[in-house]
């Protein structure tokens, strides 16, 4: 049963049916309260914004897994209805849900009027998901989720099971399960002798300066600075002879041939 309070719950239960938050640790609305078959008490829910929420947590959920059974064919808004034995909603809640609540639901694709579900990855089979993996480690974009491949893979325990040591699985801090493409071209045998030598050298005391001044002792040049050099652009020298001469401004051209010029001197009188 899903029990909504008051409108503080009302908007975490908004982000939580609209795709933002699935795994908020500080859940007012319990949604592990009602079964994942989708059913649960709609009367429960207190308030006309509380009995919408509900409408719309229920059909998210119902066609989240359905896409997880393999069914992922889109469905008009009726069909689902129907489906999930909503067929009592009154018209005003069914135009909420058909003009805002799923067509602008990350976690829901629209499609000619009808409605899927639409994960975060779509993978048909577990050849897809080897790629999606293999893709990711050519990328360096590390692993995927699991709950991501649950949510966009169809049978995805059985898929995950048959590819076996193909992938990896780690397991994070928080609990979650990260999967890796496991490359088999990059495993190769490392003689023993050579590895007793690599951890018989203790440098987990040791900074990189005294690891750099410990190679140069030994003769060992260390790397420095593997980033691109910046290039510094070259000044182009002026050619000589190409300065431009300078003009001057003349002035009294209006008194031109009624002043003299008294530069070599006053002229002697006649």
């Amino acid at each position: 049963m899903v029990q909504v309070t008051d409108r503080k719950c009302l908007l975490t239960a908004e982000r939580i049916v609209n795709g933002v938050e699935y795994n908020c640790q500080k859940l007012t609305l319990c949604l592990k309260t009602y079964p994942s078959n989708g059913s649960f008490n709609l009367k429960a829910l207190s308030g006309s914004s509380g009995y919408k929420f509900g409408v719309l947590a229920r059909i998210v959920n119902y066609m989240k897994t359905r896409h997880q059974k393999g069914d992922t064919h889109h469905l008009t808004l009726d069909e689902i209805l129907d489906e999930t034995k909503l067929l009592d909603i009154g018209m005003k809640q069914k135009q909420w849900l058909m003009s805002e609540a799923l067509s602008s639901n990350p976690k829901i694709d629209v499609r000619d009027g009808k409605y899927a579900f639409k994960p975060k990855y779509h993978l048909k089979d577990k050849k897809a998901l080897l790629r999606l993996l293999d893709k990711h480690d050519q990328l360096g974009l590390g692993g995927v989720l699991l709950d991501d491949v649950e949510e966009g893979l169809p049978n995805s325990a059985k898929a995950i099971k048959a590819l076996g040591d193909q992938i990896i699985f780690v397991t994070r801090p928080d609990k979650k399960k990260v999967l890796f493409y496991n490359d088999k071209h990059c495993q190769f045998a490392v003689d023993e002798e050579f590895q007793k030598l690599w951890r018989s050298v203790p440098v987990d005391s040791i900074d990189e300066e005294k690891i750099e001044e410990y190679l140069k002792k030994q003769g060992i040049s260390s790397m420095q600075e593997t980033g691109p050099k910046k290039m510094t652009p070259i000044q182009k020298r002026k050619k000589p002879g190409t300065q431009k001469k300078r003009r001057f401004k003349t002035h009294n051209d209006h008194l031109n041939g009624v002043l003299e010029d008294y530069s070599e001197g006053v002229p002697s009188k006649k």
